[in-house]
């Protein structure tokens, strides 16, 4: 939407589909609210380059944003590192994972950065910019001023498990896992006291269900094995969810149920 030409990559032919089909369906959403013309809503997806696998690829920067799994990035980082020319900067989206370490697994660290974009990504503003420990000063330059560029805000944040916004949210939402396991409320009567006593526009256990209860445990995760503190530990009703595959809104179910409505508090 801001003119730079993208090349969207996933694994297989169905992820870049469905990743391709998500965008049709915010595009049209914009031009049925009169944000976007038919015109551009056509223009837009010409600057939008479908392809299956990482190949050699002539780009300024590349924005990894695969799911909180420390081996499956690294993985992806080697890769992008053969794959882009040896000044593009790489970038991850990761809402917790050490920028450190994913530029360790390259020969760029100096060009590896975080660049954490807060969802839904077309309507929240900040961008979370993380620098690695070997992350030059012309790196965070040219990405503070790429996300300016998008129209967002970014905020520059150290480098340490779960940055800023998921070290306090995502303890925020574990408490709240909580209180629902050991019977101090309902889901219902957690959230409406967060949205209607604190001007939350979700609940926690709502928004937990939209970012995924995997990733949320993920991010707990990292967090307890980074800072070896109980506080982070993750709640066990968070952990047998999980486990049983109660994943939050992408899987039909969490905290609520999906598959009848599509009003999350069903």
């Amino acid at each position: 939407m801001h003119h730079h030409s993208v090349i969207l990559i996933d694994r297989d032919e169905a992820s870049v589909n469905r990743g391709l089909a998500a965008i049709e369906s915010n595009l049209n959403r914009n031009v049925a609210k009169g944000r976007l013309t038919q015109e551009q809503r056509g223009l837009v997806l010409t600057h939008i380059r479908p392809e299956v696998g990482i190949k050699d690829f002539d780009v300024n920067i590349a924005i990894e944003a695969a799911t909180e799994d420390l081996e499956l990035k690294l993985e992806l980082f080697r890769s992008l590192d053969q794959s882009t020319p040896p000044e593009a900067v790489l970038a991850s989206n990761t809402s917790s994972i050490s920028i450190t370490t994913l530029g360790a697994a390259t020969k760029r660290a100096e060009r590896v950065i975080g660049m954490h974009f807060m969802n839904p990504v077309p309507v929240m503003q900040l961008v979370e910019i993380i620098r690695g420990l070997a992350t030059a000063q012309a790196t965070y330059e040219f990405t503070d001023k790429l996300a300016r560029e998008l129209g967002k805000t970014p905020v520059e944040v150290r480098d340490f498990p779960g940055f800023v916004s998921n070290r306090v949210l995502m303890p925020m939402i574990n408490e709240a896992i909580y209180t629902v396991y050991e019977g101090v409320g309902t889901p219902e009567a957690i959230d409406t006291v967060m949205k209607l006593g604190m001007n939350h526009p979700m609940g926690p256990l709502e928004l937990a269900d939209f970012i995924g209860l995997d990733t949320c445990l993920a991010i707990m995760n990292v967090l307890y094995d980074g800072f070896s503190d109980p506080k982070y530990r993750p709640c066990p009703l968070l952990k047998q969810y999980v486990a049983a595959g109660w994943y939050g809104k992408k899987s039909g179910r969490g905290f609520y149920d999906y598959t009848q409505t599509t009003d999350a508090r069903k």
